[in-house]
This record gives C-alpha cells, sequence and structure tokens, in this order.
C-alpha cells in the first residue's frame, strides 16, 4: 500500500517530488482524453450497455457528472485537434480552457488560438476570447442542447448569443433550472421562467381558488404534472382507463397496436432492455422507442413477445448488429439528406408565399391609389374599384400608366374621357 504521507521529505524534495507529480499527471490526463476520444469516436459505451458516453464515464468508471461532461468536450475537441493532446501533456492547456475554446476552435484559427491560450488562467482566457470574439451583452437566445448520442451532463445547458458564428463568444453560463435535495424526500426547486409561465402560474391559482385558497406554487406543480404525465403517459404507450383490444388486422408491418405498447411497457417498466455480456442493464428511461426483436424486414411481428423497449442508441446499435453498420450508416445519411431537403423545400415554399403575400399586398396599395383619381373622373367608389383591379398586375407602372389601363375597363377611347357633370376635372 502507498504511503501518503510526506511528512519525512525536507521542502526541496517535497517541491520536487511535487513538480514531477504534476508533470506525470498531465501526461496522464493526456491519455485518457485519447482513450475517452477513441471509445466516444467508436460508441462502445452501446455495447457495454450504456445509452452516452456520458453515462458511461459516470456509472462506470464512476466520475462525477461534471469530471465526465469535461472530459468528454475536452476528448471531442481534442480528437478534431490532435495537438491538443500535447499541449495538455506539457501543462500548456487545461481542461477548462478546452471547454471554453471550443465552441471558438476552427481549422482555419485553430493554432493561432491554441498558441494564445497557452499558460493562461480561465480569466485569461476569457478575456482573448473577449478581444478576438465580441459579444453584446444582451442574454442570448438561442439555447444548444446536447445531442442525444454526445449526450453529456443533462444538467448543464450552453446559452448562446444569436449573432453570426464569426462573432460568437462561448460562455458557459450555470443551467437556468437546478433541483436540490435539502432533507430526506424533500427538495428544492429553483428556476427561472417567462412572462408566458408566469401567466400561466397566476391563472392556474385563480382556477384552483376554491380547491386551493392558499394558490401554494408545489401544489399547483403537482397538480399540473399529474395532468401532463396522463397526456404523455396516453400518447407515449397508449395508456387508458378503459383499454380496448382493437381486433381488426392492420395493413403496416411497422404499426405497433395501442394493447401491445401497454403490455410491453408495463412489462419492461419504461426502461432500455438492452443487457451487455456481463449482464448490465442500461438504465436509460428516456428516448425510450418500440423495437421490434425480430427486424420487420426479417419477418418480425408487432406481438408482445416480439416487441421490447429500447433506448435510442441500443435500438440503432441492434439495427446494425442485424444489417451491419455500414449499411444503416447509409440509410442514416439518407434520411438525413431526405430531410435537409425537405426542410430547404420548406424555406423555400415559405419565402414563395412571403413574397406572394407581399406582392399582394403592393398591388393592393397600387390600386388604392387609383380610387381617388378614377373618383375625381366621375366615377362612383364601385366602378373605381372594380376598374382599379386592372392595374394589380402592374403596381410598379407609373400613376399616370395605371389610370389609362384603368379606363379600359369603361372601353372608353384612348385620349378622350367624358368629365360627368358636377365632377372635378385632373
Amino acid at each position: 500500500m502507498r504511503a501518503y504521507s510526506l511528512s519525512h521529505l525536507s521542502d526541496p524534495e517535497l517541491i520536487r517530488s511535487l513538480i514531477s507529480e504534476v508533470a506525470h499527471e498531465r501526461g496522464a490526463t493526456a491519455v485518457v482524453l485519447a482513450h475517452i476520444a477513441e471509445a466516444d469516436a467508436r460508441r462502445l459505451y452501446v455495447p457495454a450497455g450504456y445509452p452516452s458516453m456520458h453515462a458511461y464515464c459516470v456509472h462506470e468508471q464512476h466520475m462525477s457528472e461534471d469530471a465526465a461532461y469535461r472530459r468528454i468536450t475536452a476528448a471531442r475537441v481534442a480528437r478534431r485537434f490532435p495537438a491538443i493532446f500535447d499541449a495538455v501533456a506539457d501543462g500548456r492547456l487545461h481542461l477548462t480552457a478546452l471547454i471554453l475554446l471550443s465552441p471558438c476552435l476552427t481549422t482555419e484559427n485553430a493554432a493561432d488560438l491554441l498558441a494564445a491560450a497557452a499558460h493562461r488562467t480561465k480569466a485569461g482566457i476569457e478575456e482573448l476570447l473577449a478581444q478576438r470574439f465580441p459579444r453584446t451583452e444582451a442574454m442570448g437566445l438561442v439555447v444548444a442542447l446536447p445531442a442525444a448520442d454526445g449526450e453529456l451532463a443533462p444538467e448543464r445547458v450552453e446559452i448562446r448569443e444569436s449573432v453570426p458564428a464569426g462573432q460568437l463568444a462561448p460562455e458557459r453560463v450555470p443551467c437556468l433550472s437546478k433541483v436540490t435535495p435539502v432533507a430526506p424526500e424533500r427538495f428544492d426547486l429553483h428556476l427561472t421562467i417567462g412572462q408566458s409561465m408566469q401567466d400561466k402560474l397566476r391563472y392556474a391559482q385563480e382556477l384552483l381558488g376554491h380547491a386551493l385558497p392558499s394558490g401554494d406554487l408545489a401544489q399547483v406543480l403537482d397538480r399540473a404534472l399529474d395532468s401532463l404525465i396522463k397526456d404523455l403517459e396516453k400518447r407515449k404507450f397508449a395508456t387508458t382507463r378503459r383499454p380496448r383490444r382493437s381486433m381488426r388486422p392492420g395493413t403496416n408491418p411497422r404499426h405497433i397496436p395501442a394493447h401491445v405498447k401497454r403490455a410491453v411497457w408495463a412489462r419492461d417498466g419504461g426502461q432500455c432492455t438492452f443487457v451487455s455480456e456481463s449482464g448490465y442493464r442500461c438504465q436509460a428511461r428516456k428516448l425510450i422507442e418500440f423495437d421490434h426483436v425480430e427486424p420487420v424486414a426479417r419477418g418480425g411481428t408487432a406481438t408482445v413477445a416480439g416487441i421490447r423497449l429500447r433506448c435510442r442508441a441500443h435500438n440503432q446499435y441492434g439495427a446494425e448488429c442485424a444489417f451491419g453498420a455500414g449499411f444503416m450508416q447509409e440509410k442514416r445519411d439518407a434520411a438525413r439528406r431526405a430531410a435537409e431537403v425537405r426542410r430547404r423545400e420548406a424555406e423555400a415554399g415559405v419565402r414563395a408565399s412571403e413574397v406572394a403575400r407581399r406582392r399582394q399586398e403592393e398591388a393592393r396599395v397600387a390600386a388604392e391609389e387609383l380610387i381617388a383619381p378614377l373618383r375625381s373622373l366621375g366615377f362612383s367608389a364601385a366602378e373605381a374599384r372594380s376598374a382599379a383591379v386592372l392595374c394589380e398586375a402592374i403596381p410598379d407602372a407609373p400613376l399616370e400608366h395605371r389610370v389609362r389601363r384603368a379606363l379600359t375597363y369603361f372601353r372608353l377611347p384612348r385620349g378622350s374621357v367624358t368629365v360627368r357633370p358636377g365632377a372635378a376635372t385632373c
């Protein structure tokens, strides 16, 4: 057993030993980051029974949530820019520096930015980033959440400025909501809410005025969550007080009947059923999906015995085991491309409808401009409006040209206008 009492060392020996151990720790940290980066890239946490690298580091490697977050973030940025490993090993960069720098690092600026950040403190790096990536003082409006496969600390959210990427300065902001245990079965909830939620809370308190005169927010939220959970359970696995079994056979082989969903959810306890070779069952309870034990393409059926619960990561892993990782990657890439095409088409449709709406408005305004000149020629308001419709297709034409076009509605000879008695002349 290693002795940790160092009282026998002289001052110079203690300092030399401290320098040596710190250098060793930096080198070991770089090696750990390299291992995390490679394991994360290979998604080895999935066959081990975990839905994310963060869950693997926390539950298998027994890191704290924050330590896992910091190391995974640093490992990913170091994998993108391998020079970081050496910078960590020789002490030029620390983990906090990598977390601050990661949102700003690009292929073009990586070498210069890493060199400028060497041996800087956290405050020094924040000052460096403020100089190179100035930001406004307004609170950011864009909230970036971690992707499902690369999920990090679930309680950590980054809020960034809604400004062009080139002007964005990274800033890790403490989570806006937090649940902290304060006593046995008692928790303190702290969160920041907007005006809309404040209005809803106040309205709910008013509606519960007779049943809950105190308007206690904890009881209001408890009732609200009961209602929300009931609705989500109904949508997620078709829970109902009076279940009915449909006897009509479905035509879609991928359709899962409601009674099957209810039975499978109850049997599996709402938890991923994947079990690793070591016997560890995945603990994931979010991003849960109904999965065919035997793939539909191979004749799988939607029965209680033929359906199981899997988290998204293990659902995809099962498909890769059945059809091959390359095949599934091609399918996912094709789905992404199709989604991107649909997104662009939707954006183009929105732009086209906006342009059409704007043109219609311009045409309406241009037509309205003709009413007064036509009325001054003695025509009634109804006649003037009907004639002005002819000019909606040429809203950018000069007013005189549009008036001449409108007069064709009355089939008058060009160049001759009969002014009615009492009408003003142009």
